[in-house]
């Protein structure tokens, strides 16, 4: 099985590295970063799919800066829509299967009840707005399936975990927006689902929503890490934490209050999303192993 992965240094690809390498010797993986490929470059792509000739294309690369996009939107759209449409072409060119990662984003998360995939879309950002545009691009490829996920989290990377621990370390006191609820997914479950989907067959196609199971705040998730930190040893004391809403703390782009997505589809095809608290306490392991 051959696998072509975009986005390797980012948080899902380095994950989806690290289970390929440990559990999946029958997959040759070819994984590029933004210096190997440059996805946005249509002729660079065809180049490199026609010379490996993959049997998967694995689009993890996204421009995740969600703030930086609204002063961006070119950048924005040159990773999340001109390079997926550049890649569902080859993949379409050369009979790969296309896996691409969107987000919750797309919805203008104005609910009160999880977000079902058919659920009309209405991002509220250019970040989700080019992710919409780039799923649209991604289903252009007839075998294709975009997988939504949201608050991704991992060892790797820039995340709310890691950035918890930092300023747990350097602050007495931290105030978490509370007003805003989603569903954290470690970035290694999102690769093993990857890599579900890859060796099913058939392989499900079209949309579909995966993401950590339980429903919480930022400060609940910022709460849960922090706790968990100071058992793992990694910080020594907890900071006193005060919930705020989002009014307290604006941001060039703005946040979906409600991110829950309904993820009964995606298990009903036989891949079955975790609950994130016992993967936060797999990351702080890892964190604390690279320390020593």
């Amino acid at each position: 099985m051959k696998v072509l992965l975009t986005g390797a240094s980012g948080q899902v690809g380095s994950c989806f590295q690290d289970l390929a390498k440990e559990k999946f010797p029958q997959v040759t993986l070819l994984a590029t970063d933004r210096s190997q490929l440059d996805i946005s470059d249509a002729a660079a792509v065809e180049r490199l799919v026609g010379q490996f000739q993959p049997d998967v294309i694995f689009n993890a690369a996204a421009y995740t800066a969600v703030d930086r996009a609204e002063s961006d939107p070119e950048g924005a759209w040159n990773v999340n829509v001109q390079a997926v449409e550049n890649l569902a072409l080859a993949a379409q060119r050369h009979h790969a299967f296309l896996i691409h990662i969107s987000t919750d984003y797309v919805f203008n998360g104005e609910a009160d009840k999880p977000w079902a995939e058919d659920h009309p879309c209405d991002p509220q950002s250019i970040y989700g707005s080019t992710k919409l545009a780039g799923e649209k691009a991604a289903l252009t490829c007839e075998q294709a399936i975009v997988l939504r996920t949201s608050w991704v989290f991992s060892e790797y990377g820039n995340n709310f975990l890691k950035t918890m621990l930092r300023l747990g370390k350097e602050r007495p006191a931290l105030s978490i927006i509370d007003d805003q609820r989603g569903c954290p997914t470690y970035a290694g479950d999102i690769a093993s689902a990857a890599m579900e989907i890859i060796f099913a067959a058939p392989r499900p196609t079209g949309i579909y929503h995966y993401s950590g199971v339980g429903e919480t705040s930022w400060f609940g998730f910022a709460e849960a890490i922090l706790q968990k930190a100071c058992v793992a040893g990694l910080l020594e004391k907890m900071p006193e934490l005060t919930p705020i809403p989002t009014t307290q703390f604006p941001t060039p782009a703005k946040r979906p209050k409600y991110s829950v997505m309904s993820t009964q589809k995606i298990a009903a095809a036989g891949i079955m999303p975790v609950s994130w608290l016992p993967r936060i306490d797999l990351v702080l392991q890892k964190l604390k192993t690279s320390l020593s």
